[in-house]
């Protein structure tokens, strides 16, 4: 079963981002001057020493057409120490400015932006200058005292995207840009993000590998001639210890049944079981997954991140359901298994758009900031373990 979102990036304007940015000693307005005015500039530590280390932060995957961090930190009460900007890769010179204003709006809170690239020309596109254009860009953001994470072709183990399926090339355009950040900009760091594997291989996707190839051959892990749900989803995909700082996971309450069309409360410990491998659900068993957990952070003692997670409600679901099936994923996600049973995951970002899905066909609402009573519920559930942007450390 495919389980994909449709992402839809609109570009930042400068009347929604502004021009926002952060020194050692506290906000300063920034116009169109690209170094903070009237703090002193410090070393800006990356992004796993920025972030609280016994803790998890709160960060946000913001629709930023349609608000400000600064507005999502005022309908929730809560100042996200990190938040999520999307770019191709090569990018266009809007696209840099996009970031660069992502970037302001961080550096106004104190927090990680944790950047996403897209390499939508496909993977034989990412050359050796567009990724020197990338780290003359990580570190003009680095140089506005704003740490970053590094998400690399996201769900590459999906069938969705044209860098998807395709392991060989990806570990090696990975590795190359992971050489070139850790260089050059040191205050930035790699994520390896797949998606959670509950559907591989993801049949009949647009960029699914054809029986007979290369590809095909690396992601047949039990050597039984097909692609099935038996196939290992991460390892095929793996770039290797040295290339990757942090591991990642897309994880959504996406319901419980296929094709996604209802709005169901998500079975109890559903998150904790899909990090496991153990979910066996509604939706099917999908308890042969690897250990995502134990393999990739536990074992490599790497940061984990779960840099997207929301809950499926469809626009026309009552509001107080609609709440509730929220409130029972966030309880999930942010309760005391979590802090127990998984003490190296170091960030969760809320998916905060309202959204067409071709999978549902129709609006889905992941945002808890366009309901205020669904926001008060956050806030009011969000436990004192969780990290904000006041605890984020930028400057060593």
């Amino acid at each position: 079963m495919r389980r994909r979102l449709s992402f839809l990036h609109p570009a930042l304007t400068t009347a929604t981002v502004g021009a926002l940015a952060v020194g050692c000693s506290g906000p300063t307005s920034l116009g169109n001057d690209p170094e903070p005015q009237g703090s002193e500039q410090c070393a800006v530590l990356p992004p796993d020493q920025a972030l609280p280390a016994d803790r998890t932060t709160f960060g946000v995957n913001p629709d930023w057409a349609v608000e400000t961090l600064e507005e999502f930190a005022t309908v929730t009460g809560v100042e996200p120490g990190a938040a999520v900007q999307f770019i191709g890769l090569p990018f266009s010179s809007e696209d840099a400015q996009n970031v660069r204003a992502a970037a302001d709006q961080v550096a106004a809170l104190g927090g990680v932006l944790v950047l996403t690239l897209e390499p939508y020309e496909g993977l034989d596109a990412v050359t050796d200058e567009s990724v020197q254009e990338l780290t003359d860009l990580l570190s003009e953001v680095n140089g506005k005292q704003v740490p970053v994470l590094l998400r690399f072709a996201h769900e590459m183990n999906g069938s969705w995207y044209p860098w998807g399926q395709q392991p060989q090339a990806f570990i090696e355009t990975f590795r190359t840009v992971a050489a070139a950040v850790h260089e050059q900009t040191p205050a930035t760091q790699m994520m390896w993000a797949p998606n959670y594997g509950g559907g591989y291989p993801f049949a009949g996707g647009q960029y699914a590998p054809e029986a007979g190839t290369a590809d095909f051959d690396a992601l047949d892990t039990d050597q039984d001639g097909e692609l099935t749900e038996a196939d290992d989803p991460y390892q095929p995909y793996y770039p290797g210890d040295d290339a990757v700082d942090w591991v990642g996971m897309t994880l959504y309450h996406w319901g419980s049944v296929y094709p996604w069309g209802g709005n169901n409360l998500p079975e109890t410990e559903k998150f904790a079981a899909q990090l496991r491998g153990t979910y066996d659900g509604l939706g099917g068993d999908e308890s042969g997954l690897p250990d995502f957990y134990a393999i990739y952070s536990e074992e490599r003692d790497k940061p984990l991140a779960i840099p997207e997670t929301a809950a499926f409600v469809t626009e026309e679901a009552n509001s107080d359901y609609a709440l509730e099936i929220r409130r029972a994923w966030w309880q999930q996600v942010f309760s005391e298994t979590t802090r127990s049973e998984f003490p190296n995951i170091r960030l969760i970002n809320w998916f905060n758009w309202d959204k067409h899905e071709p999978e549902a066909e129709g609006i889905v609402r992941w945002s808890i900031t366009s309901d205020q009573r669904i926001a008060d519920a956050f806030r009011s559930d969000l436990p004192d373990w969780v990290t904000t942007a006041e605890d984020v450390t930028i400057c060593q």
